[in-house]
């Protein structure tokens, strides 16, 4: 049962990884590129229409990784302060930060992505986008790196 989680949980980090990444790519590229160039290709696609999905992938992936982090705390935890990974383990501790702080941040990037005035929201969406990315990407990393340190489940 907690492999099944832990392959959806991971699942679903990639699909909010693509998301979130494809968004900030949009949000940061000015509207001027090249019409053929890489960069524009992110602007085609309506970057708001991507906040939804990415607060709905957030708190999917965020429950799923509460739901494994149990049988991590039990399983995986003890073994990795017996072989003193302690770097692991203090990485994955401010990853648990960094997913609280996105959830704080979680309504405010919602709104500024659904705001009325397009010229008011690259003022707070982008920024707002970034810290959000940059925490997904920590997410994603530090998990994969602990998870491959001893394997799940062994």
């Amino acid at each position: 049962m907690a492999t099944a989680l832990l392959i959806l949980h991971g699942l679903v980090a990639v699909a909010l990884l693509g998301a979130i990444t494809h968004q900030t790519l949009a949000a940061w590229t000015p509207p001027g590129v090249h019409p053929r160039s890489f960069f524009a290709r992110f602007r085609a696609v309506q970057p708001a229409g991507y906040a939804s999905a990415i607060v709905g992938l957030y708190l999917g992936a965020a429950l799923l990784g509460a739901i494994v982090y149990l049988y991590f705390k039990v399983d995986i935890q003890p073994d990795l302060e017996r072989d003193r990974h302690w770097h692991a383990l203090g990485f994955l501790d401010l990853k648990e930060d960094f997913v609280a702080i996105g959830f704080g941040l979680l309504p405010a990037y919602w709104i500024s992505w659904h705001q009325q005035f397009a010229d008011k929201r690259d003022r707070t969406a982008a920024p707002l986008t970034t810290i959000l990315a940059f925490i997904v990407w920590w997410g994603f990393l530090v998990g994969h790196v602990t998870n491959n340190i001893m394997g799940f489940g062994s």
